[in-house]
């Protein structure tokens, strides 16, 4: 396909801006857990709409042709993660590898019922995504040849595990509502809460911060939080109202989106809370639980006539989401740049900050 790749200038900060695709549909990055560019920095994977589903794309960075990957049934589109050569995803309750360099699929593990995004170890051995079947929820984990898969149950919704970057035998997770965050190692044992926390307190977007494996957090709308893995201290790293979070490797920075109000995308210093601006993200930010300080309960879902479903089951529902008019900044593996969504332009587009200088 040809490249829809434009250059920019942000007009509060002059950093340069790539707007990668230009299609009238929803297009976005991968969620902010995860990169969207390849190891090699020379391509953008991305979730585009533009075949009448959500399906896997390519575009060369900062050439920007673009490629379609995956065809047929449609993805989870907030599943991918990137592990060398390889893309993981969601495909109707199982889970999928996409080769870059051959372009060749294989089934992992298949599951009677709904998986959230998946996400691998630092090698791509190992996976992990949250289910939710008719009788449970839970997580499934095993590895990424097939082998070794099991069910760990949970009461509760289960949203955004993630793999301990230094000790992955754990595995943090997010039980949705309140209280929010858990471990388990991946054999099953060990579930503990790590935050013991009311509804009152809205804490989110969870994840590890870089390679000190402590753990990052946000108290919406108010605080960026650390909290140390060992000990469980709780400590403020500024008073901001940070929304999705995306460590570096280092856990140095914390890069950030915000809401109510935006306030554009950011680099939050871990060590002493100073930030500095990147760019504007305008994006419309939409879904009615970003307007309260709590999390969605049933009766919020079913006043928006759904159910109590976190938003990996309704990814267009107008209490979390709709998702794709949320910025989610991730790193680049070079984080010489970052990926963002935004819908500025009436429709939901992929693009590519510079934060290099």
């Amino acid at each position: 396909m040809a490249n829809e790749i434009s250059a920019g200038r942000d007009r509060t900060t002059g950093t340069e801006v790539f707007q990668v695709t230009n299609h009238p549909s929803i297009n976005h990055p991968a969620y902010f857990l995860q990169s969207s560019f390849t190891p090699d920095g020379r391509r953008i994977v991305f979730t585009s709409y533009r075949t009448g589903s959500p399906q896997l794309f390519a575009a060369d960075f900062p050439e920007g042709d673009i490629e379609q990957l995956t065809d047929g049934a449609p993805i989870h589109p907030y599943s991918p993660a990137i592990r060398a050569g390889r893309v993981f995803f969601i495909r109707s309750g199982s889970i999928w590898v996409l080769d870059l360099a051959t372009r060749q699929e294989r089934l992992v593990a298949g599951f009677n019922g709904q998986l959230g995004e998946v996400s691998p170890d630092a090698d791509g051995d190992w996976l992990v995504a949250a289910i939710k079947t008719p009788d449970t929820c839970g997580l499934v984990c095993g590895r990424s040849d097939g082998t070794g898969w099991r069910l760990i149950p949970f009461p509760r919704t289960v949203i955004h595990p993630q793999f301990h970057p230094l000790e992955p035998e754990w595995i943090e997770f997010a039980g949705d509502p309140a209280p929010r965050m858990h471990r388990v190692r991946r054999d099953g044992t060990g579930l503990e809460c790590l935050y013991e926390h009311g509804n009152d307190e809205f804490v989110v977007h969870e994840t590890f911060l870089g390679q000190t494996g402590d753990l990052v957090f946000t108290v919406w709308p108010k605080l960026l939080c650390r909290m140390d893995w060992t000990t469980r201290a709780v400590s403020t790293i500024a008073e901001f109202n940070a929304w999705h979070i995306a460590p570096n490797r280092a856990g140095t920075q914390v890069l950030c989106d915000t809401n109510h109000p935006d306030l554009g995308i950011w680099l939050v210093d871990a060590a002493d809370g100073s930030r500095r601006k990147v760019c504007e993200s305008d994006s419309t930010n939409q879904g009615t639980q970003w307007r309260t300080s709590h999390f969605a309960l049933k009766e919020d879902f079913l006043a928006a006539q759904k159910n109590n479903l976190s938003w990996m089951e309704t990814p267009t529902d107008t209490v979390y989401g709709p998702q794709w008019t949320h910025p989610h900044p991730a790193f680049s593996h070079c984080e010489r740049f970052i990926t963002f969504t935004s819908d500025r332009t009436g429709h939901p587009q992929v693009y590519a900050a510079r934060i290099d200088g």
